[in-house]
């Protein structure tokens, strides 16, 4: 009976399936036995899937049930299946051991022995490049990820966005793209006024309650700093920012805020002033927190330097009818027509602008500063249709086909146990908070005299961090998720730990071998003289490059963290069976070593891809 199958690949519609040498091989022998068939069929059309057992073969294709329409010369998919496989057994081929049919018609194709033995070869010779494929060479993609406003500290909707959007960015480099990773500091607007707004009322070193500008600029030294309360400079703000949220709900405050965005865009100094004040202790809290999650952006925006252009796009899109006027002033977009998409605003009846507006002019200087192929934008699902409004805005304006420019969205966060989280409300839960917390469970649990006092601080920290992501991304990226300290640092369960556990293990394994002078020698495979633990470790090694391709392509992270759970636990499986220092001969003792080297440079490029480090003790 056929079981079910895994899919390897699902092509995008800029590429062509890709496909590892071995599964192109076994796709050009089928395309050779179809021609002999008479059958016509391009390549690409032949889909190779992997069957969920081992003991099915290591890849399987539906293609005689698939093109059984074609043909007159066959009664059913199962008998065409047979005549493709007798035409595959007429030629011999290194790479296949057997070909046989299954089910209704499936042909399952079992890998030879030799090419496992190369493939391992392969892996100890490339290391840290092993996993990398050409899928995706000569395209340029933009990502934009994590963006955090500078009006508090960075919480868990932070955290999502940053681990998902380095995941992917490192999928897509790994898959030969060159990837461009970039950030909007949305530096001014109504949040930044609201944080002045709290800084100014709510931050006088006598507890008075200050409103006038033009006071706090000629005696600032009046004024708290973080140091001063002994607060981290974003959680200072962050509180500061939560009280003005309250202050805004009172109207007559609601405008004094508001007046602050019209005094700020007319250049006023004193307004100027308190913003750059505000934001300097935001950005030094916020830099600290990126640096601990190994943060990287090729370029970071900032709003102030681009919204007038913005205003630019708006007074074009009037004159060429993109958009339009309203009777109070206001400016409305005209998207219903050809994108079908509801209408938005892009500038105010007072004459100033909101995010779309800023947006448009930075999706013009992304396009011309790097000349991206593609454009991603790594946003919550909230904001889907203000990025399909922005999309379709842009390229009415001609700046970039509405087709290239990607919203990938990530599913909610929260705790577990904890309720709604609202940064204005106050009750959110910071990013620096949860590593520490989570690095502390971590601390009691790892063994200091195996790990060493010294190292103890930054090992906790690697391992708290691979915990957390891991825990994030080894879900689908739109499924929300409650993340679970507990869970999340189980050294035995579906956790990064684990993983990490598991390299360190391969590490040991490898630094006790070469204490003991062991040479890892040359070796052959015989099938029926090495267990079944054995191979069930060599015969997964090699899907690794398809699945990070895979993953690049689908913007799904969670499957590498699938396949390295799966190869970490047949690994343990193996181990825990057989000893590899102490194994009876030494082509076997040879080859188990190699197995584990192999075995540890996977978990590692995996990790990394993550954003996770490997320590090599735990």
């Amino acid at each position: 009976m056929q079981t079910p199958v895994t899919s390897i690949y699902q092509p995008m519609n800029t590429h062509s399936t890709p496909l590892i040498p071995v599964a192109q091989t076994i796709q050009n022998i089928i395309h050779d036995a179809l021609i002999s068939l008479d059958i016509t069929i391009d390549k690409q059309d032949i889909h190779l899937e992997h069957p969920n057992l081992d003991t099915h073969g290591d890849y399987t294709t539906n293609i005689a049930m698939t093109l059984i329409k074609q043909t007159e010369d066959f009664s059913n998919p199962r008998q065409f299946a047979q005549a493709i496989t007798n035409q595959i057994q007429n030629t011999k081929h290194k790479i296949l051991d057997t070909i046989t049919v299954a089910g209704p018609g499936f042909i399952n194709f079992s890998l030879s022995t030799d090419f496992f033995t190369k493939e391992l070869t392969t892996i100890i010779k490339q290391q840290d490049n092993y996993g990398s494929t050409q899928w995706g060479k000569g395209e340029t993609w933009l990502i934009e990820h994590t963006s955090p406003n500078p009006n508090k500290s960075m919480h868990l909707g932070h955290l999502r966005n940053n681990v998902t959007g380095m995941a992917i960015s490192n999928l897509w480099e790994a898959t030969g793209i060159r990837v461009i990773r970039d950030c909007i500091d949305n530096n001014r607007g109504i949040a930044i006024a609201k944080l002045m707004w709290g800084y100014l009322k709510f931050a006088h070193q006598d507890n008075k309650h200050i409103t006038d500008i033009n006071y706090w600029y000629k005696h600032q030294n009046e004024w708290l700093t973080p140091e001063d309360v002994n607060k981290t400079p974003d959680k200072f703000m962050d509180e500061l920012y939560v009280q003005a949220s309250n202050d805004f709900k009172n109207s007559t405050i609601e405008d004094q805020v508001r007046q602050f965005v019209v005094d700020w865009e007319a250049e006023n100094k004193e307004t100027w002033a308190l913003w750059e004040t505000v934001l300097k202790y935001v950005y030094q809290g916020q830099n600290k927190t990126l640096k601990r999650l190994g943060n990287k952006w090729d370029k970071v925006w900032h709003e102030h330097e681009h919204y007038k252009q913005g205003k630019q796009f708006v007074e074009q899109g009037l004159k060429t009818g993109v958009f339009k006027k309203l009777d109070d002033g206001a400016i409305l977009t005209n998207l219903q027509k050809e994108f079908s998409i509801p209408d938005t605003i892009v500038q105010k009846k007072d004459g100033t602008s909101l995010y779309i507006t800023q947006d448009i002019a930075l999706t013009k200087l992304k396009k011309e500063t790097f000349k991206a192929d593609k454009m991603h934008w790594i946003i919550g699902p909230e904001q889907s249709l203000a990025m399909k409004q922005v999309f379709a805005v842009c390229d009415q304006l001609g700046i970039i086909k509405y087709d290239n420019c990607i919203h990938i969205a990530y599913g909610y966060m929260s705790i577990k146990g904890q309720g709604k989280m609202s940064s204005r409300e106050g009750n959110v839960i910071y990013i620096d908070d949860l590593i520490d917390q989570t690095k502390e469970e971590i601390r009691k649990i790892l063994d200091e005299e195996k790990i060493g006092s010294d190292s103890l601080n930054q090992t906790s920290e690697t391992i708290a961090l691979g915990a957390i992501k891991y825990s994030i991304l080894k879900t689908g990226r739109l499924t929300n998720t409650s993340f679970d300290i507990q869970s999340s640092i189980d050294i035995h369960g579906n956790s990064g730990p684990y993983l990490q556990y598991t390299h360190a293990r391969c590490h040991s394994v490898l630094i006790k071998a070469q204490e003991q002078n062991i040479q890892d020698t040359k070796y052959k495979i015989q099938n029926t003289k090495y267990s079944l633990e054995e191979l069930a470790v060599l015969k997964y090694l090699y899907r690794f490059p398809e699945v990070v391709t895979h993953a690049a392509q689908e913007y799904a992270p969670n499957h590498v963290c699938t396949y390295l759970y799966e190869l970490a636990q047949r690994y343990n499986t193996f181990y825990n069976k057989h000893s590899v220092l102490n194994a009876q001969d030494d082509q076997i003792k040879a080859f188990r070593l190699q197995l584990t080297q192999a075995t540890m440079h996977t978990l590692k490029n995996g990790l990394s891809l993550l954003g996770i480090k490997a320590p090599q003790k735990m």
